[in-house]
């Protein structure tokens, strides 16, 4: 039996043609023209006017907080519901994590709780929004209460490549955004992201820490402490590659979460994640909720009998035991969406007859619970 997988790397031969072309070319480290390339076809995908590619989504916005000199005795907002790299590197920086709850609509963060900590807090840096499982926040409220406050912006778009609210892309709201390329997402370059910004300085800024803050001389001379977070030219050249084939991944994964949503809408018991008609998603998880935590368990427990990965959704960070007593608004939300919620198989490369079996298991499960 094949294990049918979350959300795996959709990898084509033109894929690896690409990589072949950019080790034939000899460019191998971090630096080349691959990583230009990428950069350039990101940033205008994102609507911005520079862009950095890095290692990884956490660096980039490691860096981003860094660019705004974040730092210790400062406050950075955060969605509680979302994955512990959206506020971790909040930690590495010194600063203090406060935790914002979503709202039902988009189960992105609540702009409403959001003014209620903006209001209360004098030492807030930054806020950052997520844009959960592909889908927009609601960017409006959220960007008016940043300025409102005089609070940056950064924009999580690392799981929303090619998703768009009210038209405009996801990535092109932040003072800094970023986006993600890890394994899972829905392009990758295995491990990867990249900052983007409008203002030349924050990206000269993030590349020159990122390449360990090398001085621009013939030797290596340091006056501030760097990382190193550039991506390898290499997997820059895969990136240009696979981002070739984004509109087909997008119309891929709607079609997943159509089908799931199509053969789900007789079960009293199953509810497919909202999706806002302010926005276009990029569909990378196909998300549902139960009507309870059992009935969430079945379902898990039932497709991993038969080799099929699904997950529950994010655990919100304020009920994370390294964030045990960080501030946190609401939470009531986003802690009910993750006793009943869970993520189906949603890759651009699952058949129509791996989703098939999927819903056969997910409907058995509702089905035996009403019989019995």
């Amino acid at each position: 039996m094949s294990r049918i997988y979350l959300s795996p790397p959709d990898i084509r031969p033109q894929d690896h043609a690409a990589i072949d072309a950019v080790l034939t070319s000899n460019w191998v480290a971090p630096v080349g023209p691959h990583l230009a390339d990428f950069e350039q076809s990101v940033a205008a995908l994102c609507g911005r006017a520079h862009a950095v590619a890095l290692n990884s989504g956490t660096a980039a916005l490691h860096l981003a907080l860094q660019v705004l000199g974040v730092g210790e005795g400062d406050a950075v907002i955060c969605p509680s519901f979302t994955f512990a790299a959206s506020a971790n590197p909040i930690c590495y920086c010194g600063a203090e994590p406060i935790f914002v709850d979503s709202e039902a609509r988009t189960w992105n963060m609540d702009s409403e709780l959001l003014e209620r900590a903006l209001s209360e807090h004098s030492n807030i840096k930054a806020v950052i929004v997520v844009h959960l499982y592909g889908q927009c926040a609601e960017m409006d409220a959220i960007a008016a209460l940043c300025q409102k406050y005089g609070v940056a912006l950064i924009e999580d778009a690392a799981e929303a490549l090619g998703a768009n609210y009210k038209g405009r892309a996801a990535g092109s709201f932040g003072d800094i955004s970023f986006v993600s390329f890890n394994g899972n997402k829905i392009i990758t370059t295995s491990g990867g992201g990249m900052l983007l910004s409008d203002k030349s300085e924050w990206a000269e800024q993030a590349l020159y820490l990122a390449t360990q803050a090398r001085e621009p001389v013939a030797h290596y001379e340091h006056k501030a402490i760097g990382f190193n977070y550039r991506m390898s030219n290499v997997l820059a050249g895969l990136g240009t590659s696979q981002l070739e084939g984004l509109p087909r991944r997008i119309e891929v994964k709607r079609q997943h979460f159509d089908a799931y949503a199509q053969a789900f809408v007789d079960l009293g018991g199953v509810h497919m994640m909202p999706i806002s008609a302010d926005g276009a998603p990029n569909f990378w998880l196909s998300c549902l909720l139960t009507d309870g935590s059992g009935e969430r368990d079945r379902v898990l427990s039932a497709l991993a009998a038969k080799e099929i990965e699904a997950r529950p959704l994010w655990k919100p960070l304020h009920l994370q035991p390294v964030y045990k007593g960080c501030k946190v608004y609401g939470g009531e939300l986003s802690t009910d969406l993750f006793e009943r919620g869970l993520c189906l198989p949603s890759g651009s490369s699952l058949s129509a007859e791996d989703r098939a079996q999927v819903i056969e298991i997910v409907r058995s499960c509702f089905c035996q619970n009403h019989l019995s």
